[in-house]
Formats: structure tokens, sequence, C-alpha cells
């Protein structure tokens, strides 16, 4: 099992879809994140998510909450992905799965498939929702109901 809820997350930096390095301490402790964690771009469910949290997008933002996708993709394989589905959010590289392990995201199949994850968490740095769940369908809604919670 990832982390639990009241746990903090951790500290990291990791790759994005631009070649840039994002810090989360640049906006942990200041608005809520939506971090979500899924096996592969350009998959069917990986992208059914992702367009998910796309077309959702303005209420996360309307929210204060800023959106992070983790993959083990390649930052130009995330470039490419973000630019076919006109993703809006950070797409970051996690290519030996450091953060994932940090998170204790667990695989599925024997581990041959990267767990299908998602986070919410709090102004303060702390998870207030995981979902975890190999079916894509849900998670964008199930985050979305956690935000709104907290207000």
């Amino acid at each position: 099992m990832g982390l639990k809820v009241g746990e903090n997350i951790p500290q990291f930096s990791l790759e994005d879809q631009e070649g840039n390095i994002f810090d989360i301490s640049a906006i942990k402790g200041k608005k809520p994140i939506v971090i979500f964690f899924y096996p592969k771009d350009n998959t069917p469910g990986c992208t059914k998510e992702a367009c998910a949290f796309r077309d959702s997008y303005e209420d996360f933002t309307d929210l204060g909450a800023e959106v992070i996708g983790i993959s083990s993709d390649s930052s130009s394989t995330h470039k490419r992905f973000g630019a076919r589905y006109n993703l809006p959010f950070t797409l970051l590289s996690d290519p030996d799965g450091k953060v994932r392990k940090q998170f204790r995201v667990k695989g599925h199949l024997l581990n041959l498939l990267p767990g299908r994850e998602t986070y919410v968490v709090n102004k303060e740095g702390k998870v207030v929702m995981v979902y975890n769940n190999m079916n894509a369908s849900n998670h964008m809604e199930k985050a979305l109901d956690a935000l709104k919670g907290m207000k």
C-alpha cells in the first residue's frame, strides 16, 4: 500500500515534459496538489485517465490545485503525449521509479505493470486521499471529490 492519509508527501525533483527540473517544494505547502501515477504514455487506459484530468482541469485549477502526472516514460515521450492530447498539466519522468518507490506505489501482475495510484495532497503537504485502482475511469472523479471536500 502506498502513502497513507495523514502522511506528508516526500521531497522530490524530476524532469518535466519540457526537460526542466520540477521540484515539488516549489508548490508543496502553498496549494493543494493532485499527483497521479500511471503506467505508460499512449496506452488506452492511461490516455483515458490523462484526458479525464484534462477535461476537468479547470475544475481543479478553480479549486486552487496543481495536477501532476508521473510515469517512467522519458520527458520527450511525455512531451509528445502531452502535445497529442493537449494536456495542460505537468508530466514528470521517473525513469528509475525513485519517486514511485518514495510514494510506495505497488505494481500489478507480479510487478510487471507499474501501479496506477492517485494522491490528493492538502496545502500543508499531507495526503488527504489515496485511490489505488488499475481501472483508469474513476481517478479524476475521486480526486475532484476529495478536493471539493477540503473546502
